[in-house]
């Protein structure tokens, strides 16, 4: 088979058209055989992913992007998405809005797939299931560039998915991996507008930068999280110290958790204090604005440098940081954030709103951790990436996020005056 770049968009190309008017019991019927397919060659996904993690181990490749790697124990909660993604209603169809004018014209707006899908994604094979069976659903076909360190479970996963098409009557060619894993090969993926409809970088900034400098297909960016807290002086202390814990060090490597934390002047000698002592438990550190920093003399505490309000940790480090009022919050927020999920914490109806209406993120929280930012908790069942552009898509990219539409008009041979 030829699988240069260009052959794999061109097949891509073909199988959209066929995805498009596959029906609901089809793509479902590959969604059901795909996760049994999956139990049944559990081992094989394992040991892929181990020499996959022997290799990236052996490159020195980092703690966290190793976490991110690993499928060990990930394989029942993908189950349980791609279970949940054939339970949600087909997008494909559904009428938006419909209305007759007085020339008797019918008129009606209506979901369709967006057609072919390029991703570029590192270091998280769970990534290529979540996007395959979203793409199935959606009935749209995708090139899946995975990195270098994920190519043997890529490989082992993607053949997986093809199969699970065939059994459903659906072209293998809906989902294909491309292996070339240089830059010159996503340049030449970012060319190729005549066949590819739209490309997902699902990395950091430096990929993100280098698709906006070299495509000509419309991108969906985001993913990258500089997410923020802050503490209201009016705030439930006892409860926010538990949701600061869980958005920090639930899973520290991901894009929703939590980077910088801002609390309010006139319960910082208390808070932050109780806050070190309880995350330095669980083995975070910290970086301290000067005024925070009197407030304590733990070892795992160091000034923080200009550069750090503007670092996604994707590790145990959290940043915290004094402030005087909701206006400087404001203020740091919109200097700092990268517009992926921000929130306060508050008793403070009137602080909230302000909050909510000032804060332009794609995800902006009252009382919560920013770690539900999510296609599976927004009850999703999985997603494509979270993007924090303001065009086509806002936040975790589901299933309606997948799709376009179109204008439907049925008439009587009417001609235009």
């Amino acid at each position: 088979m030829n699988t240069t770049v260009k052959n794999l968009a061109i097949q891509a190309k073909k199988a959209a058209a066929l995805m498009a008017t596959a029906t609901t019991e089809q793509k479902n019927r590959a969604l059901q055989a795909l996760t049994e397919h999956l139990q049944k060659a559990h081992s094989e996904i394992l040991q892929a992913n181990w020499q996959d993690l022997q290799l990236a181990k052996e490159s020195g490749l980092s703690d966290a992007l190793l976490e991110r790697l690993s499928l060990e124990n990930r394989l029942p909660g993908i189950l349980h998405d791609i279970h949940h993604i054939v339970q949600l209603p087909d997008p494909v169809g559904e009428l938006l809005e419909e209305r007759t004018l007085p020339n008797q014209l019918q008129i009606a707006k209506c979901r369709t797939p967006i057609g072919v899908l390029g991703v570029i994604y590192e270091s998280r094979p769970n990534v290529t299931l979540d996007i395959s069976a979203l793409t199935i659903k959606s009935g749209n076909s995708v090139i899946l560039r995975g990195g270098k360190e994920t190519s043997q479970t890529n490989q082992v996963l993607v053949g997986i998915i093809q199969n699970a098409l065939a059994v459903a009557e659906l072209p293998r060619e809906a989902v294909q991996l491309m292996l070339q894993t240089d830059r010159l090969a996503i340049q030449e993926l970012l060319q190729l507008h005549e066949h590819i409809d739209l490309i997902v970088p699902r990395g950091g900034a430096s990929l993100q930068q280098f698709c906006r400098e070299h495509s000509t297909i419309p991108l969906m960016t985001g993913g990258i999280g500089i997410c923020h807290l802050f503490v209201d002086e009016s705030a439930d202390l006892k409860r926010s110290l538990e949701v600061i814990l869980n958005a920090k060090t639930q899973r520290c490597t991901v894009c929703n958790a939590l980077d910088t934390l801002l609390v309010h002047t006139a319960i910082a000698p208390t808070f932050i204090p109780e806050v070190i002592k309880r995350l330095s438990l669980q083995g975070v550190s910290f970086r301290l604005d000067p005024q925070a920093a009197k407030w304590t003399q733990d070892t795992s505490c160091q000034l923080a440098k200009p550069g750090d309000w503007d670092t996604e940790w994707l590790s145990l480090v959290l940043g915290i940081k004094i402030v005087k009022n909701i206006s400087e919050v404001l203020e740091h927020i919109a200097l700092h954030s990268t517009g992926h999920s921000d929130g306060i914490l508050t008793e403070s109806s009137q602080n909230g709103e302000l909050f909510i209406r000032s804060v332009d993120s794609a995800a902006v929280y009252v009382n919560a951790s920013t770690r539900f930012t999510d296609g599976g908790e927004f009850g999703m069942g999985a997603e494509v990436a979270v993007s924090t552009q303001k065009v086509h898509a806002r936040g975790p990219v589901g299933l309606k996020e997948l799709t376009s539409y179109k204008w439907i008009i049925r008439g009587n041979y009417q001609v235009r005056n």
